[in-house]
């Protein structure tokens, strides 16, 4: 038996240059972090014959070609996994919807599991190029690739996409009493909503195709490394000011990723007193963070959003792992 465990993101600044048809050709980055928030995956080898897959839903099937839930089925297809096998999965998160990059996290908690229960290689680099060949290649989402390497590596960095397609990691260097302090700063609340970001995804990766967006994209490269300077040098009132700056640039890039909802409570977040803040993931709904030191600016954040759900995402350290193997 095998359980593995991969964490959640919270991604800051540069979401959108993830995408091959930006980074090809001028080359992207992100700046995100871990969050104490995990998806968990336990495999086992089964008595009886086929697959059983329980998510929200529990699959049994005597072929793998017959599992409805695409990224476990084209996971074990890839691994060559053909039978007697019992996939569980559990999250801390809901698994669709919340903006925290759930179906990446999901691949690479996947695949960490399957390789150990195989007793193959694995590493942060393997397990955020399966997870990133898992959904692009064999699922065809029309994704990037930061939640991959977020969720592998964990901690918080910036992603360099290179136009030759490699990645590099470049950690950010923060002092315990600012990562603290980063932590208190951040108040995330859950908005909900309909959201399909597979749909404002490919609507942003069309637009990058048709040459539209590219201006916007490249400033929020840059205001990647602006944040990361920003943090070493332990400016948080700057840190929420990019944050605004790069969400009103992320607004442009789809008619889908926010609406008058939202502007609404983003609107009001600043009017209270926040110095900037983001919906996290695609856009449509989901989690919408805020950025303020100011504990009386907290407070009023609070009171004001009272009908919303607030849900405390703290940044972590944390990286994909195994918390149990027991192989016979």
């Amino acid at each position: 038996m095998i359980i593995s465990k991969a964490p959640f993101r919270m991604s800051f600044v540069g979401g959108g240059t993830d995408f091959p048809s930006f980074y090809k050709n001028h080359g992207g980055a992100v700046l995100s972090s871990s969050i104490d928030k995990f998806i968990y995956i336990l495999v086992k080898s089964r008595f009886e014959k086929g697959i059983r897959c329980s998510y929200s839903k529990t699959e049994i099937v005597d072929n793998v070609n017959d599992l409805e839930h695409g990224l476990v089925r084209n996971a074990l297809l890839d691994l060559k996994i053909q039978d007697s096998l019992e996939i569980v999965s559990s999250a801390d998160i809901p698994s669709s919807g919340s903006g925290l990059g759930s179906s990446s996290t999901f691949s690479v908690a996947l695949y960490n599991a399957l390789l150990n229960y195989l007793d193959r290689e694995v590493s942060s680099q393997i397990l955020a190029e399966s997870a990133c060949k898992l959904e692009i290649e064999l699922s065809g989402s029309p994704i990037g690739k930061q939640d991959q390497y977020a969720s592998a590596y964990g901690g918080m960095n910036v992603y360099e996409f290179h136009t030759n397609d490699t990645v590099s990691v470049h950690p950010v260097n923060l002092s315990n009493d600012f990562h603290k302090e980063l932590n208190d700063s951040i108040l995330s609340f859950y908005i909900g909503g309909d959201r399909s970001s597979n749909d404002i995804l490919k609507e942003q990766d069309d637009n990058v195709k048709k040459n539209h967006n590219l201006t916007t994209l490249k400033k929020m490269v840059k205001l990647v490394w602006d944040l990361k300077n920003e943090m070493e040098n332990k400016e948080i009132s700057n840190f929420g000011e990019i944050l605004n700056e790069n969400w009103n640039l992320k607004k442009t890039l789809s008619n889908n990723i926010s609406n008058d909802a939202i502007n609404q409570i983003y609107d009001e977040a600043i009017s209270c007193g926040a110095t900037g803040g983001k919906l996290l993931g695609a856009g449509g709904g989901g989690f919408m963070i805020f950025i303020t030191r100011n504990e009386d600016v907290r407070s009023k954040l609070r009171n004001n959003f009272s009908k919303l759900r607030e849900v405390k995402l703290n940044l972590t350290d944390d990286r994909a792992g195994i918390i149990y193997k027991d192989i016979k």
